[in-house]
């Protein structure tokens, strides 16, 4: 007797489409209409207070210190993000499970308190405060400050990114060139990186856009002040907070703009990675 059913993993039609409209309709509510209204309040009156806003001397400095920030944070967070994931996906060594633990601790730990952390070691009452104090050295409340609350909150994504793929490829690559004589830079650089090129240009997107974001971490060892420390997010709560509301959706449509490209240029990455497999296969 032949058994005519369909095989247990498809669902019936009324099921998937039902899916699909639960699906639609979330991201409709919590990402198309957040998004929406963000621009749209930010041209309520026109173009020309949006720009305005834009325009000010202490957004000017906000957003350049954002883009200085993401600049420093993220090549720093891309070195050692492939280095973790070479390391744990290519070699077994003591404390593996550690370091993988330690990868994803950002992702547990309120950005609040890695912010409270580099208070705590590196502020006036701090572990090094005095010293640094004496030398006359600003790490709180300054940019150093701002790019080592950024750097531990964006650390996992692209070693997230690459852990799974590199375990997925194996060893026997590189074992391979080793034997033939290759050294550590010449494997890397001809064997394993042209296999994690698109995913890794994925990990630096996705870190790029967090860094750019980011606010707890920041907001506790920024000091507030205007024009000096205060990157975009940390603006709009400003101006929001002063009731310009105008200036507040303004700043926010940018950085929300920022978001948005930097998510196409990773769809279109994935696109083309997957088109460079599929020519490949």
């Amino acid at each position: 007797m032949i058994d005519k059913r369909g095989p247990a993993t498809q669902d019936p039609p009324w099921a998937q489409r039902l899916c699909l409209a639960l699906a639609l309709l979330a991201m409709a509510m919590f990402l198309l209409l957040p998004l929406a209204a963000v621009f749209t309040e930010a041209l309520r009156r026109g173009t020309g207070p949006a720009l305005a806003a834009l325009s000010d001397p202490d957004a000017i400095a906000a957003i350049w210190l954002t883009l200085l920030v993401a600049a420093v944070a993220v090549p720093v967070n891309t070195l050692g993000g492939i280095a973790a994931a070479w390391c744990i996906a290519k070699f077994d060594f003591p404390g593996r499970r550690l370091l993988i633990t330690l990868i994803e601790l950002p992702f547990s730990v309120s950005p609040v308190i890695s912010g409270l952390v580099w208070v705590l070691i590196f502020g006036a009452q701090g572990w090094f405060g005095p010293w640094l104090q004496q030398h006359d050295i600003q790490i709180v409340f300054a940019l150093p400050g701002l790019v080592l609350a950024t750097i531990f909150v964006t650390f996992p994504f692209v070693a997230r990114t690459l852990i799974p793929l590199m375990q997925d490829q194996g060893r026997e690559a590189e074992e391979t060139a080793a034997t033939l004589g290759a050294s550590g830079w010449q494997t890397f650089r001809r064997v394993t990186l042209p296999d994690i090129k698109w995913a890794l240009l994925s990990g630096v997107l996705l870190c790029n856009a967090r860094a750019m974001g980011e606010f707890g971490a920041v907001s506790v060892v920024s000091g507030h002040i205007r024009g000096e420390t205060n990157t975009m997010p940390l603006h709009i709560e400003i101006l929001y907070n002063e009731y310009q509301f105008a200036g507040a959706f303004a700043v926010a449509a940018l950085l929300a703009l920022l978001a948005l490209v930097t998510l196409a240029a990773k769809a279109l990455l994935e696109r083309i990675s997957g088109h460079s497999t599929a020519m490949e296969a």
